[in-house]
């Protein structure tokens, strides 16, 4: 069989994109060989990384197509390819991790949890695992995420939690922020990449996908709440530190609030929505004193890890599109859910988009599947990795292992499937 140049790098790119897939679960193998050999510790580290894997393995695929069909084609590559989502994801994450945004959401839930009759720590992460990924279908997923990642680090996570309360949180948190997010048509990453083009509004969302994922965040926060529920009552409420009682000026609050919806609101033109960002971040100077440190590291960590799935995933098709079409309707809904487990959600839904002539079963399936199984790991659902890159810190050698986030999402995925199948 005579394989032509772009079969050949397809080929290549499916293999590359099976070893970075391997990678992010070898990533504590990486830290070892750090420790063991120092002088070279600096690139194992580096290898570590779970927001690296991607990018590293990205660049070995351009280093591949640079050398076997030339530089022409390789930029034309990467020239054609979509980067909008990891900028959107870069700069949604800066400003809603910045201290006026966390400070106004904490009072809110703070607030919230006292009305509550829980005891201890109960009421607070009942609503941070609940109130919040809902909040994902207004100011978008990646925000949502950020938002409670940032909460659960500070009220829970760095508190001395078990390390089973951790992983169980994790994966109720990325199932409930995977399928949070579908009570509008622009929040989730995998119902934006066909809500234009199939006609699904926000109307439509919620009378369909809303109000079944909303049943389903709920039941999945109340089941790890009640399994937990002895270790969060004696888990005080978190005393308000005296630098966060120093309140940040209403205006300066308006204004933060203002640049997130901005940054929501174009959400699709990167041209906007990066200048809003560099006017935001000239802002936050001006006003250094009421801000914390900027999370713009881990911010350019994710937006590498998702540029990085979009080089690689940009040359799947070849493969991934044939296994879908080959679903039925019935089928596709949990081939859409294993399948979202190794490749990104929003991949998936976009492939089945450029499909014509799909029934509204086969569509709802479709997307229903992709959003149940964004949970399973790090790459299935694009805000995934920017809640490892704030809570990854609080676990042992600083990192989350890939087949305990898999166990810990098994449960809140199957409550998930139920809701979108039975409801």
């Amino acid at each position: 069989m005579n394989l032509n140049p772009s079969h050949i790098t397809e080929i290549a790119a499916a293999a590359i994109f099976v070893v970075a897939l391997l990678h992010t679960f070898s990533t504590k193998f990486f830290e070892d060989l750090a420790r063991r050999s120092p002088r070279h510790g600096g690139i194992w580290h580096l290898l570590a990384e779970v927001e690296v894997v991607f990018g590293f393995w990205a660049l070995v695929l351009m280093l591949f197509m640079f050398a076997y069909q030339g530089k022409q084609e390789a930029t034309t590559y990467l020239e054609t390819r979509n980067f909008t989502e990891p900028m959107f994801v870069f700069a949604i994450m800066v400003i809603a991790g910045t201290r006026p945004i966390i400070q106004s959401a904490m009072r809110l839930v703070r607030g919230v949890a006292k009305a509550l009759p829980l005891p201890g720590s109960v009421g607070m992460y009942f609503l941070v695992m609940s109130l919040v990924p809902l909040l994902g279908s207004f100011i978008t997923e990646p925000a949502a995420m950020t938002l409670a990642a940032l909460i659960l680090a500070d009220q829970f996570f760095g508190r001395g939690i078990s390390t089973r309360l951790k992983y169980a949180t994790l994966g109720v948190l990325f199932v409930n922020i995977s399928i949070g997010g579908t009570l509008t048509s622009f929040a989730a990453p995998p119902v934006l990449m066909v809500a234009s083009k199939w006609g699904w509004d926000s109307s439509f969302m919620l009378a369909h996908f809303g109000w079944k994922a909303a049943i389903a965040v709920f039941i999945n926060t109340l089941g790890v709440t009640l399994l937990f529920a002895k270790e969060l009552k004696n888990l005080p409420m978190a005393v308000v530190e005296q630098g966060e009682t120093a309140k940040v000026p209403l205006p300066l609050v308006l204004v933060h609030m203002g640049f997130l919806a901005g940054v929501v609101v174009f959400a699709h033109h990167p041209a906007v929505f990066m200048g809003l960002f560099l006017f935001f971040l000239g802002v936050a100077s001006a006003y250094e004193r009421h801000q914390d440190r900027l999370i713009l590291r881990e911010g350019l960590l994710v937006a590498f890890f998702l540029a990085g799935l979009v080089v690689l995933g940009g040359l799947q098709q070849w493969w991934l599109q044939p296994v879908l079409m080959s679903m039925s309707s019935d089928a596709i809904f949990f081939g859409a859910t294993v399948l979202t487990a190794f490749t990104d959600n929003a991949a998936l839904t976009y492939l089945g988009s450029l499909v014509e002539g799909l029934s509204d079963g086969f569509k709802y399936a479709l997307v229903a599947g992709a959003v149940t199984g964004g949970g399973l790991t790090i790459i299935a659902n694009a805000p995934n990795p920017a809640g490892i890159a704030v809570l990854r810190e609080h676990f042992d050698g600083k990192a989350v292992h890939p087949l305990g986030l898999l166990l810990a999402a098994l449960l809140p995925t199957l409550v998930a499937a139920l809701a979108f199948k039975l409801l």
